[in-house]
């Protein structure tokens, strides 16, 4: 048992920060993820005997606190109501906007914590907000965001995409005001 006990604390433990990191994203109230990073580890370290050395434990601490997070959290909510792809696609002016958005996403000077970023990530659906922290955030694969999520790859990578489009419209003035995105050019000024 001491055995187990001091391979949890070097395998699980660094990644604390991590994992809190993502709790607080999800429900915007330190408590709360206090609560939320509590549970994860508890639960990890319960069925830590289930855990397979050499793969990756951060993607198993995720999916911990994502199937914690569903069921505590986001069953006592109302549910966020869904935009259909079509009326989203109606609202965005670029169609490689997502893309764009991914390219500065890698850009180290946007700052996650900005009262604008946090609130443009606050205003995406649960599922969509998760998939991009997992997988922009912190770095997960779509293979691992897919088995924390309990969901297939197909639907990381649509979510993804969504949830792209959405932050690139929320936030499009805030990367222009930081140098991130070109400013426009006016028509007739060729």
């Amino acid at each position: 048992m001491e055995n187990l006990r001091s391979q949890f604390e070097a395998v699980a433990l660094p990644l604390m920060p991590s994992i809190y990191g993502a709790a607080w994203r999800l429900l915007h109230n330190e408590q709360d993820a206090a609560d939320l990073v509590q549970e994860t580890y508890l639960r990890a370290f319960r069925t830590f005997p289930s855990f397979r050395p050499g793969t990756n434990c951060k993607a198993w601490l995720f999916t911990i606190l994502y199937s914690i997070f569903i069921n505590r959290y986001h069953q006592q909510r109302r549910r966020p109501s869904l935009v259909a792809l079509d009326e989203l696609g109606d609202t965005v002016a670029d169609p490689s906007a997502p893309v764009e958005f991914a390219r500065l996403l890698d850009d180290r000077t946007i700052q996650w914590e900005d009262a604008e970023v946090s609130a443009a990530l606050k205003q995406l659906p649960d599922e969509f907000r998760l998939t991009v922290l997992l997988v922009d955030v912190e770095g997960l694969t779509y293979e691992e965001a897919a088995a924390s999520l309990q969901c297939p790859v197909g639907t990381v990578r649509s979510r993804l995409a969504r949830a792209r489009r959405a932050l690139f419209e929320s936030l499009r003035e805030y990367a222009r005001e930081r140098g991130l995105l070109p400013r426009e050019r006016r028509a007739g000024s060729d």
